[in-house]
């Protein structure tokens, strides 16, 4: 089983600082991770959250393969800071490559335990023993026990020990195959409660008081029309002011009757921050050095230097932030969407001096993050009103609230210097990356002479992770730029990137892109264009090709083949639908999505001036599984969506013959 620390060197990345050295030791007893009760229904306690990946139905099929019982037997009780062990957070594809191996751990030291039980109470070897469906089965005595009947209810109190095998890919039956959703009816006939449609007895709902710009403090505040609103309370604690009131639309109206006067910072642009990027940031910060650029420099026959831009893009998630918070006797409870609960336990614990035991967490399934809800500010509010207001409050963001007050995908600038030789063998690689990140930075293609840095910023605008962090902006870039040596030396795009790659896995990911899109194999028609893109991220290789189409002045992606190899694939059409969501979501950012702010005001907050990905923008999709069963699985909820950028802007120069450096390629309203 893989500890956290091998994990992040797996990845390339180190130890996250300030996340894995405080990180909790796990539980050790069996019964942290699993419980099963006298009728046979085994309970999965898991602090990782539901944000719609279906990360519970793959993370059963790990249990229930292990375990040998119906994936119907169990319950997956995720994202509870009161009954799931710690866990820092639903992030960074992390659960498939971490929890899923826990959770088999723990459910093969629970399949030894009972066999054990059984064997004790039968006075037979282990070794006779097999699990089948949910029992306990003797073949030679034709006996079977279930395996409610050995537990009997009782806390599983061995050791989860890391020398219980574990059944290999190869022999899956459970895990390995596409089982259905978890809840699925419940999802689809809007039965199922996600943390904006829950609710508690006796509660108020709540709005905050939001200031005219980023940086305001608030100087006064008059609040006497509100507070004549029938059953309105007005809270107001320093810079932050707002109400409870039955109804959400009671709430509304009373924040609307606030009169307050601001003081306001003057701000930076988005546009000027951009122009000005690289003088606002920091020296760099060494990612990776080898060998000497002016010697590879020296060595190449053509040298290409260009910069690659991107702008702030939000996270527009299905459902915008939401929370519950109940204080009853001190203790503290919130219903919210976050990513991180037990991060989120601990915030709260210190903003209202209380020990973290008294403080609860839970997070009900969640209507999309993409990164932006490990923080869940409304949970903070909530609460605040709540302790004022002395009953549950509710409060859920409006949609312009989420496009305002949320974090953005930093802006970015990346500048590429490259060497390369008539043959097509790179010599020197210099890559700057000025603000947007250090994820994906590497360089998987050989270079002997390479200098990356990252240079972080201050930006105008709050910023933070967003899926797949920086591994797009780096990808963008680094393909683009890949693309362009390509073309100035005359090779194919595809044939290029083989000449300089080494790594077997992603040698055959972009072959079986290749394979599946038909590169190579015929031409672009009239008004047509062809791209491919790569790489390497969270411990999975992808490759896309795409193919776009000119429509007078318009440009329209048909067409995207992602191959994507993520090790052993435990649930195929899950898989397949993370890569499809993945390219999807990836087009936004590619082709139209931007946030525009002026003096600390968003100018775009709304789907109606903020361009996202429409069902007429939806190219045919095809998504190429590569199954590693040799290999350990990692995840696909972000890599995915990496090669889908640079694949499309090297398709619109095909088709074009125009080179597009900054995304969005083709903002329009």
């Amino acid at each position: 089983m893989m500890r956290r620390r091998d994990f992040f060197a797996a990845l390339g990345c180190g130890v996250a600082v300030g996340l894995v050295a405080e990180e909790p030791a796990l539980p050790q007893e069996i019964g942290a991770w699993i419980h099963i009760n006298a009728e046979g229904l085994v309970s999965v306690f898991c602090g990782k959250c539901e944000m719609g990946q279906n990360i519970r139905t793959s993370l059963a099929q790990a249990v229930a393969e292990e375990l040998r019982v119906p994936i119907d037997r169990l319950r997956m009780i995720m994202g509870d800071t009161a009954l799931t062990p710690y866990d820092p957070g639903t992030f960074s594809s992390r659960t498939t490559p971490f929890m899923a191996p826990q959770l088999r751990q723990a459910a093969a030291a629970a399949r030894e335990l009972l066999r054990d039980l059984a064997a004790k109470k039968w006075n037979v070897e282990p070794r006779l023993l097999s699990l089948e469906a949910g029992r306990i089965v003797e073949a030679a005595g034709g006996r079977s026990l279930s395996f409610g009947e050995l537990a009997e209810g009782r806390r599983l109190l061995r050791t989860v020990r890391a020398d219980v095998p574990l059944r290999p890919p190869t022999d899956w039956t459970i895990a390995g195959a596409s089982a259905p959703k978890f809840g699925a009816r419940e999802f689809v006939t809007g039965r199922h409660v996600f943390p904006s449609d829950f609710s508690r007895p006796g509660m108020l709902h709540g709005k905050v008081l939001r200031p005219p710009a980023f940086q305001s403090k608030l100087v006064s505040l008059d609040a006497s029309k509100a507070r004549s609103l029938p059953g309105v309370q007005v809270i107001r604690d320093g810079d932050f002011a707002g109400v409870t009131a039955p109804d959400s639309h009671a709430a509304q109206a009373a924040v609307d009757a606030l009169r307050a006067e601001w003081e306001h910072t003057p701000q930076q642009s988005t546009r000027a921050f951009l122009a000005s990027l690289k003088a606002q940031c920091s020296p760099g910060v060494s990612q990776h050095t080898a060998g000497v650029i002016a010697e590879g420099l020296a060595a190449a026959d053509r040298k290409l230097e260009a910069a690659y831009t991107l702008a702030f893009i939000a996270h527009a998630p299905l459902e915008p932030r939401a929370a519950v918070a109940e204080l009853v006797d001190g203790r503290l409870t919130v219903w919210t969407g976050t990513t991180s609960p037990f991060g989120m336990r601990d915030e709260l614990a210190r903003l209202f001096h209380l020990p973290k035991e008294r403080v609860r967490v839970i997070v009900p399934d969640v209507g999309s993050g993409f990164c932006g809800k490990s923080r869940c500010e409304a949970a903070i509010e909530a609460a605040r009103l709540a302790k004022a207001a002395g009953r549950p409050v509710k409060l859920v963001w409006t949609r312009e609230e989420e496009f305002t007050w949320a974090w953005f995908r930093p802006a970015g600038l990346i500048e590429i210097c490259s060497g390369t030789r008539k043959d097509g063998a790179l010599t020197a690689w210099e890559l700057h990356n000025y603000n947007s990140g250090t994820n994906a930075i590497s360089m998987p293609y050989e270079a002997p002479h390479q200098r990356i840095q990252f240079h972080p910023g201050r930006a105008p605008l709050r910023q933070g992770s967003y899926r797949a962090l920086a591994a797009v902006a780096n990808f963008f870039a680094r393909e683009t730029h890949l693309d362009e040596v390509a073309v100035a030396l005359g090779m194919d795009a595809l044939e290029f990137r083989l000449r300089n790659l080494k790594d077997a896995r992603l040698r055959a990911a972009f072959l079986a892109a290749a394979e599946s899109f038909g590169w190579g194999r015929r031409k672009p028609a009239g008004g047509h264009g062809f791209g491919i893109a790569g790489g390497f991220e969270k411990g999975a290789y992808v490759a896309t090709c795409a193919e776009v189409a000119l429509h007078g002045k318009d440009v329209k992606v048909v067409r995207i083949v992602t191959a994507y190899d993520c090790g052993a694939v435990i649930n195929p059409n899950h898989l397949k639908n993370q890569i499809e969501g993945g390219a999807l979501m990836a087009l936004g950012g590619a082709l139209f999505e931007s946030i525009e702010a002026e003096n600390g005001r968003i100018l775009n907050p709304s789907f109606a001036r903020y361009r996202v990905p429409r069902f007429s923008d939806a190219p045919a999709i095809e998504a190429v599984l590569i199954n590693r069963k040799d290999q350990p699985s990692f995840g696909a909820g972000e890599t995915p969506m990496c090669a889908v950028a640079p694949a499309i802007g090297n398709a619109i120069f095909s088709a074009t013959g125009t080179r597009l450096r900054s995304m969005p390629m083709l903002l329009k309203n």
